[in-house]
C-alpha cells in the first residue's frame, strides 16, 4: 500500500519527543470512562482482568486494547482511545496484560512482547460468550508488537477481525532496547527497571525455588531482566533468543488484513527498522504513517483528543 501522508501537525512544545512522551505519560489528565471489569480464567490456571466500555447505543463492534510495557487499562492513552471510540458507537475492552491489574498472577511466568496465547484466550472468551461481529485490535508499544504478532503467526485469524491499528510499535525488540539504553533515554529505562524489579521482588517471594533473592538483585538493567528472567521464565535460551523470536517486523508479510502502523519519526524507544518504508510500499494490508512529531505514544493534540485516538477512528470507519 502507498505510505500513509501524515496530517499531525502539533504546535512547538510538542515537536519535543521527549516532552510529548513524559507530557503524555505524566500529565495528561486522562478522559472520564466507566470502566467494568472482568477475569478470565486461563487454561494454564492463571487469569488475565480485562476491563470493559460501552457506547452509549448496543453496539456489535468492538475495539480490543492492549496497553504497553508496564502499562494497564487505567493509563491515560487506554482510556482516551476508549472515550473516543465510546463517543462514536464503539464498545471497548482493555486487556491487563499478566500481573498489571494491580494484583499479581498466580504463576511464576508473566507477559511478554509475544505472549499472543493470551490474546487468543481473550478472543476466544469474547467469540463465545458476546455477540459482536466487528472486531478491532488496537495495541501500543508492546502491545502493539503482541497484535502484529498474532496477525501474522497464524495462517488464519478469526473472521470478525477487520482491521488492526498499532502505536509506537517497537517492531524490532533487540534494535529497540538498544534505543533505551542509550544515555539519552536513560529516565525511561530507570522508570520501567524500577517497575519490573518491583515486581520480580514479588516473585522471588511467592516462587523462591524458581527464583532467589541473589538472583533478583542481579538485575542492573533491562537485559539483565530478560536474560535472568523473561527469557527464563518464558522457555528462551536467553534474552536474544526472546527477542529474535517475538520481534514482529518478521510477521508483517503474512498478514491478511488491513493494520495501521502508526510511528513517530523522533519516537526515541525505536530503531530505524520500526519505520518500514520501502516494506510497506509493496505490503497489500500494511499501512505505514510516519508523522515527523509524537515521541512514544505522544500524539498530543487539541482538547485532549489525540492523534492516534481520531486515526484510529478513521480507520476504522469503513470495514
Amino acid at each position: 500500500m502507498p505510505l500513509v501522508k501524515s496530517a499531525y501537525k502539533p504546535s512547538l512544545l510538542f515537536k519535543s519527543g521527549h516532552f510529548s512522551t513524559i507530557y503524555s505519560s505524566k500529565l495528561r489528565v486522562a478522559p472520564s470512562v466507566q470502566q467494568l471489569r472482568e477475569r478470565i480464567h486461563l487454561k494454564d490456571g492463571d487469569f488475565l482482568d480485562i476491563d470493559w466500555s460501552y457506547s452509549k447505543n448496543k453496539s456489535h463492534q468492538l475495539a480490543i486494547l492492549i496497553h504497553g510495557l508496564e502499562g494497564n487499562a487505567q493509563r491515560p492513552y487506554m482510556k482516551g482511545v476508549a472515550s473516543h471510540l465510546n463517543k462514536n458507537s464503539w464498545d471497548t475492552v482493555a486487556i491487563n496484560l499478566r500481573g498489571c491489574s494491580g494484583e499479581p498472577n498466580r504463576l511464576f511466568r508473566s507477559y511478554t512482547a509475544g505472549a499472543t496465547e493470551d490474546l487468543e484466550d481473550v478472543l476466544h472468551h469474547i467469540l463465545k460468550n458476546y455477540n459482536y461481529t466487528n472486531i478491532i485490535l488496537n495495541g501500543f508499544s508492546l502491545g502493539g508488537n503482541l497484535i502484529l504478532k498474532y496477525l501474522g503467526e497464524r495462517p488464519f485469524v478469526p473472521q470478525e477481525i477487520k482491521k488492526a491499528v498499532v502505536v509506537s510499535t517497537p517492531l524490532m525488540l533487540d534494535q529497540s532496547l538498544e534505543e533505551l539504553n542509550k544515555f539519552s533515554n536513560s529516565i525511561y529505562a530507570r522508570y520501567f527497571l524500577k517497575s519490573l524489579r518491583k515486581k520480580i521482588k514479588e516473585k522471588a517471594a511467592m516462587f523462591p525455588n524458581e527464583f532467589s533473592e541473589n538472583k533478583w538483585k542481579e538485575i542492573k538493567s533491562l537485559l539483565d531482566f530478560d536474560m535472568v528472567y523473561t527469557s527464563k521464565a518464558h522457555g528462551f535460551k536467553d534474552a536474544y533468543d526472546y527477542y529474535r523470536k517475538n520481534s514482529s517486523l518478521q510477521f508483517l508479510p503474512d498478514i491478511k488484513i488491513p493494520v495501521l502502523i502508526l510511528n513517530a519519526q523522533n519516537d526515541s524507544f525505536l530503531s530505524p527498522a520500526c519505520l518500514p518504508y520501502k516494506f510497506a510500499e509493496n505490503h497489500k494490508y500494511i499501512y505505514l504513517e510516519t508523522p515527523k512529531y509524537g515521541g512514544h505514544v505522544g500524539f498530543f493534540d487539541k482538547n485532549n483528543l489525540y492523534y492516534n485516538e481520531k486515526r484510529t477512528l478513521d480507520f476504522i470507519k469503513t470495514l
